[in-house]
This record gives structure tokens, C-alpha cells and sequence, in this order.
């Protein structure tokens, strides 16, 4: 009777997702602080309250889309540093520039020497040497 009484419970809880790692690695920080400086344990103890009543929750309908929310802000984020990371690393087959007018980033193959530029974002047209 005991197993049938957990696989109901693991079956009406949503459980552990990314949403609730994310606030558990919140509780831990938290505390690890809280250590050397006391008020940081109370909102620790909030974090904790709020990830328990998440994994308690029998709403698993609304769980889920917290979870696509924080997933989609996560992905976001990682898409933004890596688009980031692309332009601000100049490679040795292009010539990375801004537009005066917009401050759009763009690119030109070197060696062409001076070209005729017409920016994608405000059609703005000028010259630059690669």
C-alpha cells in the first residue's frame, strides 16, 4: 500500500524542473552568504518556501509554463551573449565596422580595398576600405 501511495504522489507533483534548480541554486547561494552576513538568510528562507510549494503543487499545467518561461529567458539570454561574443571577435577573413548613422554592426571581406556600403538597417550608404 506504501509504493502505491508514493507513485500516486509522484504522479499528482510535477517534480523537479529547471525552473526549481534555478531557485534551489538561489537557496544555496543565499545561505552559503548568509553565513557572513545574517539578513541574507531571510530571503534564502523565502527562496526555499517558494521552491517547496513549487515542487508540492498539484497545478502542473501552470509549472510547466513557468519552466517554458524561465527555459525562453534563459535561451535569450544565451543567444544575446553568443551573438555578443560573434561580433566582438573579429576574424582574419573580415573587416568589422559599425554603421556611422545606426551603429549597426557589420562585416566586409579584406582586400577589397574601398567599397560602397549600403546598411541593411537604415539604408544608409557610405564608404569603407577593408
Amino acid at each position: 500500500m506504501a509504493d502505491q501511495e508514493k507513485k500516486n504522489f509522484f504522479q499528482k507533483h510535477p517534480g523537479f524542473d529547471l525552473y526549481s534548480l534555478f531557485w534551489l541554486a538561489i537557496v544555496v547561494i543565499f545561505v552559503s552568504l548568509g553565513r557572513f552576513y545574517l539578513p541574507l538568510l531571510l530571503p534564502a528562507l523565502v527562496a526555499l518556501v517558494y521552491l517547496i510549494f513549487r515542487l508540492l503543487s498539484r497545478n502542473a499545467p501552470n509549472r510547466q509554463v513557468e519552466n517554458a518561461r524561465f527555459q525562453a529567458l534563459i535561451r535569450d539570454l544565451f543567444q544575446w551573449f553568443g551573438k555578443k561574443k560573434r561580433t566582438m571577435q573579429p576574424d582574419k577573413e573580415h573587416y568589422y565596422f559599425k554603421c556611422p548613422t545606426c551603429g549597426q554592426p557589420m562585416r566586409i571581406p579584406r582586400g577589397l580595398g574601398t567599397v560602397k556600403i549600403t546598411c541593411r538597417n537604415c539604408q544608409a550608404q557610405f564608404e569603407a576600405t577593408s
